[in-house]
């Protein structure tokens, strides 16, 4: 294991500099350099200081990089059918990832439920079909090949307002499908 470049990934998603770091671990700037560059190892003191400064435990610290899955097909998936609208969950751990995609399946004039104002982002691509999106007071159409994004702070929904089948990839960041 890289101890040196696992800490150097931790202080730079915590956007740190190598000085911060120092500073608020009583290090110098030189050790946590030599630290990122395996140049030096640390005690287990200062190894838990310097991760419970970048808001890390050492069992996640020293977590098997190979527990999560990469690639997920049609056996993970979970599915929940509705009134003419079917969501499949493409990941499924999502729930506990900063965004949920899911596919989604509306039959003609469908509309999915009212999502009520909150937090996060959406994002949807439509593979298939016409849509018409609906966020607050605005709405607008989308078309197979388009892309939809929108702040999640209005009430939204979309609606199938073709004659055939619409299919939508839909990205929700925090998940809140």
């Amino acid at each position: 294991m890289e101890i040196g470049l696992k800490i150097k990934e931790l202080r730079l998603k915590k956007q740190l500099t190598q000085e911060e770091l120092a500073d608020r671990c009583e290090l110098t700037k030189g050790y946590i350099s030599q630290l990122e560059n395996d140049l030096t190892s640390p005690s287990i003191a200062t190894l838990k200081d310097i991760l419970q400064t970048l808001g890390c435990t050492l069992a996640d610290f020293f977590a098997s990089e190979g527990d999560d899955s990469l690639v997920f097909g049609a056996d993970d998936y979970f599915e929940k059918t509705g009134e003419n609208v079917r969501i499949t969950w493409l990941v499924p751990t999502a729930q506990k990832n900063m965004m949920e995609p899911i596919r989604m399946e509306l039959e003609p004039h469908a509309v999915t439920q009212k999502d009520l104002p909150h937090d996060g982002e959406e994002f949807g691509y439509v593979l298939k079909g016409r849509i018409k999106v609906h966020v607050g007071k605005r709405e607008a159409d989308a078309r197979e090949g388009e892309s939809f994004y929108f702040r999640s702070d209005r009430t939204h929904y979309i609606e199938n307002t073709g004659k055939s089948q619409a299919v939508v990839i839909w990205l929700s960041c925090p998940p809140n499908f």
